[in-house]
């Protein structure tokens, strides 16, 4: 019996509340060894996980889930909740198909109440739960936790402008794990927040109000004093003052890691109906020595099961290496990510450029904007960011950019099947959302020496630019190889054939070059292969001679059917009089589970199989 683990008895929170505080301790570390374990095998999120077990643990000590509602920011932080709420043994599926998601999913148990992948939801729709139970009648309380990475996007400050105005019960817990807040908590805080959130306290502060109420002469006045001298106090002692200026209760910093006292911190403040703020400090890699020192290395990891055998250079850092040997030509362009320069692969680039690049937070909608300003002096923005999270910055493309006709270079990280992280991170709607916008010039390379290409086109045209490439290996990629010029809108005729021309897109102009000799084979002829380089403008040359010479078009791309590429073409061929049939292989209409790249793509028939298929028809 040694050997049992406090973790083995927990199997909901209800199991979580029947063992002694002075357990909890024990139960923090067999969470996190799951974690590690689990993840160093698997892969996945590591050190951000790690930083909030103690803090997970706390709140569902005191608070009585899933009556009440804790809504979290991201999702990736929750691999401790999904542990403690019945999901521990199956958390080796995680991020696998037809397993656990590495994020919040509401179909996934009762226990996730709102889905989450995308960062600085969770005030936004705890207000709403919040709203929602005071129309019900209910009396649960509601929980937000956000890191203090996510709340510097402009969601989560609208979303807080709105909590100061609906005085109802809601707390939200900010999640400092990097001390971009408050690098001490010191005594005084400490003591002021247990002062703060002391029942008897409150109990008198209510009663004080209720005397002033009848006072009057001194009702305003006395109010007023006892408010200035209490929000005084905190400003003086805490960070709090900017939350408190906008209508929140701040409580804080407090030791995140100190299991014993957020409990008593959460059972004070449970009952109090007015919007909280609980400024909890953790450590990024809690209970990992090696994620502790170096919480950005260890922010997620490939697991030993997923390793490759022979390093292949990536197209985030194939990206990262052209854009850093370009600068050095080229002096006038600036990079711009929100908060992803290691994942869109220019950390060299800022290593190299440090004046050059500005990392904005996570504020896509800001970064599109702020390039905005950029292009408009005259230095061209190169904005960095992943497929799926371009879609938070829609307008600000439309109305800062295009309408304004400003040049600006998009490079679009993970176009297509990211694999594990699941359906909030694919990027297959990119395609859709900019083929519908004016001014704007959209490319996909087939490699990576065509990245580079395009990227040193982009720089010279000085328009409106957005270059899509894939999460994984960069093929036929020379570092050392010098840029190209390729004209805006050419494609490339690689197979010449007959009957059918196969018009592929991107990562999928690889596919069909390698089974040409299968796809040959089965349909009995050698069809045409086309690299469309080009997503908008296309090759009215090359399109025109299609429509002229063959009697069947396929067009294969990584990324939705409605409004995609294939929808373009099809269009095109309409206005043409095309006769001959057009079929279109992209990614049906529904959100592609998560699970390994290459199982995803046959899943969403991007397959050689597919495509053989197709051409008999």
């Amino acid at each position: 019996m040694k050997n049992k683990k406090i973790l083995d008895v927990i199997d909901s929170p209800d199991d979580l509340k029947k063992i002694s505080e002075n357990e909890l301790s024990d139960l923090s570390k067999d969470v996190s060894s799951l974690i590690k374990s689990t993840v160093e095998k698997k892969g996945g999120h590591y050190s951000s996980p790690l930083g909030v077990v103690d803090l997970t643990i706390a709140l569902h000590y005191v608070y009585n889930t899933p009556h009440d509602k804790i809504i979290w920011d991201v999702g990736h932080q929750a691999y401790s909740h999904k542990i403690l709420t019945g999901r521990k043994m199956n958390f080796h599926t995680i991020r696998q198909s037809g397993g656990l998601s590495g994020f919040l999913k509401r179909t996934e148990s009762i226990y996730d109440c709102y889905g989450a992948g995308h960062s600085s939801t969770s005030i936004s729709a705890a207000l709403g739960f919040a709203h929602a139970r005071d129309l019900k009648g209910d009396n649960n309380k509601v929980i937000a936790i956000i890191g203090d990475g996510a709340i510097t996007n402009g969601l989560s400050y609208e979303a807080i402008n709105n909590v100061g105005i609906h005085k109802t019960q809601l707390t939200i817990i900010l999640n400092d794990n990097s001390k971009s807040i408050s690098d001490s908590v010191g005594a005084l805080s400490k003591y002021l927040a247990r002062l703060i959130t002391n029942p008897t306290y409150n109990q008198t502060r209510k009663k004080v109000w209720k005397i002033l109420d009848k006072i009057p002469l001194f009702k305003n006045f006395g109010k007023k004093i006892l408010r200035k001298t209490e929000e005084s106090l905190k400003t003086f002692l805490t960070p709090g003052g900017l939350f408190e200026e906008m209508g929140l209760r701040y409580i804080g910093p407090v030791d995140g890691h100190d299991i014993k006292g957020m409990i008593k911190l959460f059972k004070n403040i449970r009952n109090i109906n007015t919007p909280i703020l609980v400024h909890v400090v953790t450590k990024k890699g809690k209970n990992s020595e090696s994620a502790e020192n170096d919480s950005i290395k260890y922010y997620s990891l490939s697991g030993s099961e997923n390793e490759l055998k022979k390093e292949i250079i990536s197209y985030s850092k194939a990206f990262g290496e052209i854009v850093t040997s370009a600068a050095e030509k080229n002096d006038n362009f600036a990079c711009i990510t929100a908060a992803m320069d290691i994942g869109t692969g220019l950390s060299s680039f800022k290593k190299k450029f440090p004046k050059r690049l500005f990392d904005v937070g996570i504020a896509e909608g800001h970064a599109v904007t702020f390039a905005s300003g950029l292009s408009c002096e005259g230095i061209l923005p190169v904005i960095a960011l992943y497929s799926t999270f371009s879609q938070r910055a829609y307008d600000n493309f439309i109305h800062d950019l295009l309408l304004q006709d400003l040049p600006f270079i998009l490079c679009l990280d993970r176009g297509g099947i990211v694999g594990a992280d699941g359906p909030t991170h694919h990027g297959v709607l990119d395609i859709s959302m900019f083929l519908s916008m004016p001014n704007i010039i959209i490319a996909a390379p087939k490699d990576g020496n065509e990245l580079r290409d395009l990227f040193h086109t982009a720089l010279i045209s000085k328009k409106g630019f957005v270059i899509r490439y894939p999460k994984g290996d960069c093929i036929d990629y020379q570092s050392d190889k010098s840029p190209r010029m390729i004209s805006v809108g050419a494609w490339e005729i690689l197979k010449k054939g007959k009957k059918c021309a196969i018009i592929a897109v991107g990562s999928m102009v690889d596919m069909v070059l390698k089974n040409y000799t299968k796809i040959s084979k089965e349909i009995g002829y050698n069809p045409c292969i086309v690299n469309a380089g080009f997503i908008k403008p296309i090759d009215k040359k090359i399109i025109s001679e299609i429509y002229s010479n063959f009697e069947q078009i396929i067009t294969i791309e990584e990324g939705a059917q409605i409004g995609g590429f294939g929808s373009f073409i099809l269009n095109d061929a309409n206005l043409a009089s095309y006769t001959g049939k057009i079929k279109v292989m992209a990614i049906n209409d529904d959100f592609v589970d998560q699970g390994n790249r290459s199982d995803l793509l046959k899943i969403c028939g991007l397959s050689v199989e597919n495509l053989i298929k197709l051409i008999k028809k």
